[in-house]
């Protein structure tokens, strides 16, 4: 099996991962011949601050690339765009798995009547995601949080997404190519050429 040309870059909020990705994408697509296919996965922006932060990134991006917004669908949307020769870029995994756990306007269930995690379909959506960058011949960048580097959370829920969380980067970056995590908006070259 190839190794997908896939670039995975962290960092915690603010740390300046999306500009940095951004960055990435314009370097690959330096001509028509190359476009970039954004795929955003903030579906909701839920309250005001929040419109504040999607509006800032809509306003960075060129106004030539494609926007796609994929819900839960973010593999299928991987697929669709995967044509071998357009630069997708995904925005972010962090807010795509809060929506796989946790849809818009309903309850998670977080346990049974046995005490066991309630079944979802987030270990089927992670598997088909990972799929889906195994396969891709496009260059992929995927954006995602770093989270789990603070305390343990309160709240079964919360300890279940960190958790799912940290599974699915690590899951991606061991497809990667190159793994950066972006601290203080510097780029600390994790996994690829740069880190020998």
């Amino acid at each position: 099996m190839t190794t997908p040309d896939l670039t995975f870059v962290l960092g915690g909020a603010r740390s300046g991962k999306s500009r940095y990705a951004e960055q990435l994408a314009l370097a690959r697509a330096s001509s028509p011949a190359q476009p970039v296919t954004y795929i955003a996965t903030a579906l909701d922006a839920g309250d005001d601050e929040f419109a504040a932060r999607i509006a800032h990134h809509r306003a960075r991006r060129p106004a030539h690339w494609r926007i796609v917004e994929a819900g839960a669908e973010l593999a299928q949307a991987i697929a669709d765009a995967d044509d071998g020769r357009t630069c997708i870029l995904v925005d972010c995994l962090t807010l795509w798995l809060a929506n796989v756990i946790c849809p818009a306007g309903a309850e998670p269930t977080e346990r049974n009547e046995r005490n066991e995690p309630a079944p979802d379909d987030c270990a089927a959506r992670m598997d088909a995601l990972e799929a889906a960058l195994a396969r891709a011949r496009s260059p992929v960048i995927v954006v995602s949080n770093e989270i789990g580097m603070g305390v343990v959370p309160m709240g079964a829920m919360t300890r279940r997404y960190v958790d799912e969380l940290g599974r699915l980067n690590q899951r991606v970056a061991a497809l990667a190519r190159e793994v950066t995590m972006m601290v203080a908006g510097l780029p600390m070259t994790v996994k690829g050429e740069r880190a020998r």
